[in-house]
């Protein structure tokens, strides 16, 4: 009998944010078990909606203000300051993401974290004594150059002059003067929730494994990581970094780079997941479930490497809980995920991405619904074995209900 749901979604990237997912596959949930314990659990990972649902769970607040945005526009954004009083969430996709991005623009040799460094210091400004920024869904490829920059670092070429925006000027970088930098940086505690899977620079770097999706051409790829290495050399001889390898280092490679230039800086890059989810009692939420449902943008290869539903799906598991996944897009992996019992793409038939974002919500609810009959159908059929099988999406895969 399924009478307790735990929800525990991620936010689809440019269509819904983790409420609105959680939002959406609890409509599907109730149309089936309309008596159903529902526990909504929407998840950040340190990107979108990061802020306000960490500024909501604490019981903080969000702080409006203008900043410059990923193609050098002033927008509204915001930062939170939870409720101790004295913590401040500085969510980079607030203010550089890839939605803030125009499809026209999307040109990650030129996009900048200007905007992050601005909103660092507007939380210094509102008297924070521990700023923590969260990564993810980013536009940009520049290494955190523009948060640097913003927060009072200049960045030299040959001949003395500022370099302009844009990860493609970063091979041209000479020198680092960090005279300018604020000093309030030196008493705060800064820390970065972050992916530790990215790094900076290699086969693996973020330019390499990222770049593209963010517009990148394969001659630009190239050129991003050219500079993201020079970025690397002069930053850790200029700023004399020890105890961090800004090429290769756990999470310097998150959002663009900004991992590395936060790190610089002296921040410490924590696995996202350990840093974010505690505020949630996610684990105790789980125990208490019958059935997990997750759920993401894609579900692929990529994503045991520091995805929300790979967490879930980890930690749900030490509570012997099952886990259903619902994604946008099932990839190659997708019924690979460990813990994952069962997955389920919400398309019903093939339609222009256009179409799928704008409906999202619709075909995220319609989903969960046939998922779950089929679950309870399962349920039904005479068992042979201590656990039957669910088929989902065409790949049948071990799935037990009681």
């Amino acid at each position: 009998m399924l009478s307790r749901i735990a929800v525990a979604p991620s936010g689809f990237k440019e269509s819904l944010s983790a409420q609105a997912a959680a939002d959406a596959i609890a409509s599907g949930v109730r149309r089936v078990l309309p008596a159903a314990d529902v526990d909504l659990i929407p998840l950040v990972d340190g990107g979108e909606g990061t802020a306000a649902t960490l500024a909501a769970t604490t019981g903080g607040r969000l702080v409006a203000l203008a900043a410059t945005g990923p193609v050098g526009e002033t927008l509204g954004t915001h930062f939170a300051l939870l409720g101790s009083g004295d913590t401040a969430v500085v969510e980079m996709a607030a203010v550089a993401g890839l939605s803030l991005v125009p499809r026209s623009l999307r040109d990650p040799g030129a996009t900048t974290t200007y905007g992050v460094g601005e909103l660092v210091r507007a939380a210094l400004d509102a008297g924070a004594r521990r700023i923590l920024v969260g990564c993810g869904d980013s536009g940009t490829s520049d290494g955190g150059a523009g948060a640097l920059q913003a927060l009072g670092a200049r960045l030299l070429d040959a001949d003395g002059l500022e370099l302009p925006p844009g990860g493609r000027e970063l091979v041209r970088l000479h020198r680092v003067d960090p005279a300018g930098l604020d000093p309030r940086l030196a008493d705060v505690e800064l820390l970065v929730a972050c992916n530790p899977f990215n790094v900076l620079c290699g086969e693996r770097g973020v330019a390499r494994v990222f770049g593209p999706q963010k517009g990148a051409t394969p001659a630009q790829v190239e050129d991003l990581s050219a500079g993201l290495e020079n970025w690397a050399y002069v930053l850790t001889r200029d700023l004399r970094v020890t105890g961090t390898d800004l090429r290769t280092g756990p999470g310097t490679g998150a959002s663009g780079g900004l991992g590395a230039g936060l790190a610089a800086l002296g921040a410490r890059l924590l696995p996202r997941f350990g840093v974010l989810l505690d505020h949630l009692d996610l684990d105790a939420r789980l125990a208490r479930a019958d059935l997990v449902v997750t759920a993401e943008g894609a579900l692929d290869h990529q994503t045991p490497r520091g995805k929300v539903p790979a967490e879930v799906a980890r930690r749900a598991k030490l509570h012997g809980r099952p886990v259903l996944a619902l994604a946008g897009t099932l990839g190659e992996g997708a019924h690979e995920v460990p813990g994952v019992d069962a997955c389920h793409g919400i398309l019903p038939a093939p339609m222009a991405l256009a179409e799928a974002l704008l409906r999202a919500s619709e075909l995220l609810t319609d989903a969960t619904e046939r998922a779950l009959r089929m679950i309870l159908l399962g349920a039904r059929l005479p068992a042979h074995a201590e656990a039957g099988t669910a088929e989902v999406s065409g790949t049948q895969r071990p799935f037990s209900v009681r």
